[in-house]
């Protein structure tokens, strides 16, 4: 597994906690973790910067390094 990956399970496992936090009627906690969702994602579009993918770097290789070297070996 590669770290964009990675990030888009974790992703999709928060919003489903979001889901849950909403069924469970905990609407306070649903919304904040919404809107922290929201806010690493805008940062994340507008800077290219992520903390999350930064973090689990150190741990995963990266799916683009994997991507950029089969190019390479296209090329040649």
């Amino acid at each position: 597994m590669c770290v964009e990956k990675i990030l888009k399970l974790i992703l999709a496992s928060a919003l489903g906690m979001v889901l849950m936090f909403a069924g469970m009627k905990s609407f306070a906690l649903a919304f904040l973790l919404q809107v922290m969702i929201m806010v690493m994602l805008i940062i994340s579009g507008l800077t290219g910067f992520c903390t999350l993918t930064k973090l689990l770097e150190k741990a995963f290789p990266s799916c683009n390094k994997n991507e950029n070297e089969n190019n390479n070996k296209d090329n040649k």
